[in-house]
C-alpha cells in the first residue's frame, strides 16, 4: 500500500532552491560529508514544515563499504538527513544558538533503497515545538514514492554553548537569556 506524503510536492517547483549549501552552514553545524543537505526546495512562512534534497552521489563516504557492488545508503543516514532538515527549521524558528541534535527516533519504516544516482526529496513536518525542544514527521521520497518515514524528537543542549559557523559571525545569534 502506498504511503502519503506528509507534504503535498505537487504546487512545488522540486528543482528550485530556496537555500543553498552555504545558506545551509549558516544555520546547521554539520560540515564535510556529514552535511546531509543539498539545498532546500521549500519552507513553509511559519518555519513549521519544509522539503530538502539530497543529490545521493556514486563518490559518497559510504559507496565503497556499504554494500561493495551495490551501494546502499545507510538507513540511518537517511534519518540523518531528516534530522538535518527538522533542526534547520527549529534553528531558523527559534533564538538559540546552542547545538539541537536529535534524542529520539520513533516509528520508523524503510520501504525502499537509496542508491547513487537517486534525488532523495527530505520532507519534514513539525508536530509540536518548544523553545527547548521539537517532535517532526520526516519523510524521505524517490520517485515520487515514501522510501522511509519516522518521527524524530530533537533538543537544545545548552551545556554545549553557542553554534558559530565557521568564518561566519554574522549568521550568529546570541545564546537565549534565562
Amino acid at each position: 500500500m502506498a504511503v502519503e506524503p506528509i507534504i503535498d510536492l505537487s504546487p512545488l517547483d522540486l528543482s528550485r532552491r530556496e537555500m543553498s549549501r552555504a545558506d545551509i552552514a549558516r544555520f546547521n553545524p554539520h560540515r564535510g560529508v556529514m552535511a546531509q543537505l543539498d539545498g532546500v526546495v521549500w519552507l513553509a512562512s511559519d518555519l513549521t514544515a519544509g522539503v530538502a534534497v539530497k543529490e545521493v552521489r556514486a563518490d559518497e563516504f559510504w559507496c565503497a563499504g556499504h554494500i561493495p557492488g551495490y551501494p546502499i545508503m545507510p538507513g540511518v543516514l537517511m534519518i540523518e538527513a531528516g534530522a538535518q532538515l527538522a533542526s534547520l527549521l527549529y534553528y531558523r524558528r527559534s533564538a538559540t544558538r546552542c547545538f539541537a541534535g536529535f534524542v529520539r527516533i520513533e516509528e520508523v519504516v524503510f520501504r525502499g533503497q537509496v542508491v547513487p544516482g537517486d534525488t532523495l526529496f527530505l520532507l519534514c513536518k513539525e508536530i509540536k515545538y518548544s523553545p527547548k525542544r521539537f517532535i517532526t514527521s520526516i519523510q524521505g521520497m524517490v520517485r515520487g514514492e515514501v522510501i522511509f518515514e519516522g518521527v524524530i524528537t530533537g533538543m537544545m543542549f545548552p551545556n554545549m554553548g553557542e553554534i558559530r559557523p565557521p568564518g561566519d559571525e554574522a549568521a550568529a545569534r546570541p545564546a537565549p537569556t534565562a
